[in-house]
């Protein structure tokens, strides 16, 4: 998903009270071109982002040029005498600071994917400086009190407001209230100043995580020391080694891309331990690069904020505008799950074990074998070899057949455009049709680089409207595939070809959004909903018709054998105890560390993940999905913070949903096809969640689908 909605949505709404700290430099603005970063994007293809004719060197000047020209058009709002009302209040913030939220998104696409020196000293500088510019925003009171009369007036008939309008009253006006706006001025200043300093403390820990990334690797010496892998992966071993200047040894870079795999496959026990080590300690070595303090730091400063907004802790913040509502009730799903999931943990413990028992080497699992000896049990049980599926899995073919079903799913026809400008030469650019008109743009960024961060997701550079004149969204889903030799298909896990589709779900997501005010558009809703979507379009690359014309053997062409195909399905809940429950010790954790975190308190993020472990009976063969000082998702921003629950709170939904095009017949029903589409995907964020998914299913969640989806027992 989006790393980032920081720079956008109703929290970037208002305006900007006065303060010399944004009236940019005459000196600045006479030697920058800040135009191609703020100017409406125009031209072919419903206009496009003019990567061309930018210069990094310029951004910091147009982001200050940007807040310049947002804050006179707010302060207009903010002043004017007429009586608030949903036009010239709540309207004209919608179409307020067009010219900063396009700079904002270059800015957000070189922060993510072209993050070199420079750009991480421009983050440290500017990142602060936006959040004080936000936090002005949303203290504004002429503005939130022009906001809140029309709130309040919002059910008056003389508004004549429709769903839609009344909807996106209560967004604005609640993303506000929630965020301070109503505090007093002693509050307000502390605020900004909690908030500024979060601001800082994210960047640090983002870069951190870069150099960790970037700078830590396994390095293998010998070829004997590639026992176990693939000729795919042994080739891109090499040809990281080649971009390290390291030619004639291998490198396992140090993301999930590169290291998961091999952990799964190779056969060098030591090696294992020390990739293991490598990638699970990134963030944690003790050095210039630790990310420990920090963590404590934004736990305390989170603590105090929540106090100030009226919580007893930043969970309930956070969940008090999710579907969720009360960390309770997050809670209540887990431990369902979790008491599940690792009972099945020890089966596959008992499973493996055994395996290396009759080897006869004197192994105990331990987490650096968990992948390796699972590899051997599938085999084992389900005569399931990854390797021999990932033949047939070519990157290209893939991306065919996610386009390929999203056509048969939702109407959609994506075209190759040439010419188009991309922020690096890897991106590739189409354009996206339905019902023979141009409905968006989609770009894709594969491979992993230096200065891209780990991972994969989906990024907006437009959001859908029409309120003011139609726009079409452009939306970007990014990866971090490893490039093999020249010419050669690059081959990839059945893990990545379902992430392929879970990051397009994300995209169609954006791209099929039909409402009329940004802010509603597309992926801008509750965090516990967003996932739902992707997780459901996950279902289609197991069906037939995808892979018997895309999963294709990248030296025959011929298709995945069926008896290939019947082994993965039979096969569909192998592992599901690991994957669960590395998962849920994630979401567990964070939950259970913002709900113990206090303003007065120092909290050791390592000490907490060794006590919380053990305090749910966390299996010793199983570490954090994402361990503290590489936990992103919660303290590079506050995007998933005390909110990584929301993927199983969103599994719930899709298993529900999955099962609904089940008993139509299957997946391409075009009834249940099109229900989805109208009910789910273009919907946004102008229907509340929980209203959108019973007109879908026609009911509320029944959170036992999810249990029976993963091979649980049914409580």
């Amino acid at each position: 998903m989006d790393r980032r909605n920081f720079l956008r949505g109703a929290f970037a709404l208002a305006a900007l009270g006065s303060n010399p700290i944004f009236s940019i430099s005459k000196a600045l603005a006479a030697t920058a071109n800040t135009a191609p970063f703020l100017d409406p994007w125009v031209g072919a293809h419903n206009g496009f982002p003019r990567f061309d004719l930018v210069k990094v060197t310029d951004l910091k000047s147009a982001l200050l040029k940007g807040m310049d020209l947002k804050k006179g058009e707010i302060e207009k709002i903010a002043g004017q005498k007429d009586d608030p009302d949903f036009e010239n209040t709540i309207c004209a913030l919608e179409d307020s600071g067009r010219s900063l939220d396009r700079c904002t998104r270059f800015f957000d696409i070189y922060t993510s994917t072209m993050n070199d020196k420079n750009m991480q000293a421009l983050e440290s500088e500017i990142t602060p400086v936006l959040q004080k510019f936000h936090d002005e925003i949303i203290q504004n009171e002429p503005l939130f009190e022009r906001i809140k009369t029309v709130y309040e007036a919002r059910d008056n008939a003389d508004l004549k407001l429709n769903p839609e309008q009344k909807r996106l009253v209560e967004v604005v006006y609640k993303s506000f209230a929630r965020r301070g706006a109503g505090l007093d001025k002693k509050k307000k200043a502390r605020l900004k100043e909690i908030n500024g300093k979060l601001a800082t403390l994210y960047t640090d820990f983002r870069h951190n995580l870069l150099a960790d990334e970037e700078s830590l690797c396994l390095v293998l010496d010998n070829e004997s020391d590639l026992d176990g892998l693939s000729a795919d992966l042994k080739a891109a071993a090499a040809a990281q080694a080649k971009s390290r200047g390291k030619e004639g040894k291998w490198v396992i870079a140090n993301t999930r891309s590169s290291m998961e795999p091999f952990l799964t496959f190779s056969t060098k026990r030591d090696l294992r331990e020390k990739g293991w080590r490598i990638w699970t300690r990134r963030g944690d070595n003790g050095d210039s690069h630790d990310n420990k303090k920090i963590i404590t730091q934004i736990l305390k400063l989170r603590a105090e904020r929540a106090k100030l907004l009226g919580f007893p802790t930043h969970a309930h913040w956070v969940l008090d505008n999710n579907m969720a509502g009360t960390p309770d009730a997050a809670m209540k799903l887990m431990l369902k799950v979790w008491k599940a999931s690792t009972a099945r943990v020890a089966e596959e413990v008992a499973d493996m074990q055994a395996i290396a028992d009759k080897e006869g080497d004197g192994v105990n699992i331990e987490p650096w074998d968990y992948r390796y000896y699972a590899e051997k049990v599938r085999q084992d049980k389900y005569d399931l070899d990854q390797n021999q599926v990932k033949e047939y899995l070519q990157l290209d073919k893939i991306l065919e057949g996610m386009f390929w079903a999203a056509g048969q799913v939702f109407g959609i026809e994506m075209k190759k455009v040439a010419g188009l400008p991309t922020v690096h030469p890897d991106v590739t650019v189409y354009e996206v049709h339905r019902d023979g008109k141009q409905i968006g743009l989609w770009y894709f960024d594969p491979y992993a680089r230096d200065g891209k961060q780990s991972g994969a997701w989906m990024n907006e550079y437009r959001t859908q409207e029409r309120f003011r004149e139609p726009v079409t969204p452009i939306v970007s889903n990014n990866s971090n595939f490893v490039k093999g030799e020249k010419g050669e298909p690059v081959l990839i896990s059945w893990d990545d070809a379902n992430t392929m589709f879970h990051e397009f779900g994300h995209a169609i997501h954006g791209l099929l959004s039909n409402v009329d005010y940004p802010t509603l558009a597309g992926t801008n809703v509750k965090r516990d909903f967003v996932e739902f979507p992707s997780q459901v379009n996950e279902r289609w690359l197991i069906t037939d018709e995808v892979l018997s014309k895309y999963a294709l053997h990248h030296k025959t062409q011929k298709p995945l054998p069926k008896e290939l195909v019947d082994k993965i399905r039979k096969a569909k809940t192998f592992n599901q105890g690991f994957i669960t429950t590395e998962y849920l010790a994630s979401a567990l954790y964070d939950m259970k560390i913002h709900l113990a975190a206090t303003e007065g308190g120092d909290i050791n993020p390592d000490q907490f993940e060794k006590a919380t472990m053990a305090e749910i009976g966390c299996p010793k063969e199983i570490v954090m999905r994402h361990r503290p000082t590489q936990f992103g998702h919660i303290f590079a921003d506050d995007g998933y913070s005390a909110g990584y629950y929301v993927y199983i709170w969103a599994d719930t939904m899709s298993a529900d949903a999955s099962e609904a095009f089940k008993e139509a017949g299957g997946f391409y029903d075009k009834k249940t096809c099109d229900r989805f589409r109208e009910t789910i995907f273009s919907v946004g964020n102008s229907v509340a969640p929980d209203v959108a998914f019973k007109n879908f299913r026609g009911r509320a969640v029944d959170t036992n689908a999810l249990m029976r989806d993963r091979g649980f027992p049914v409580a």
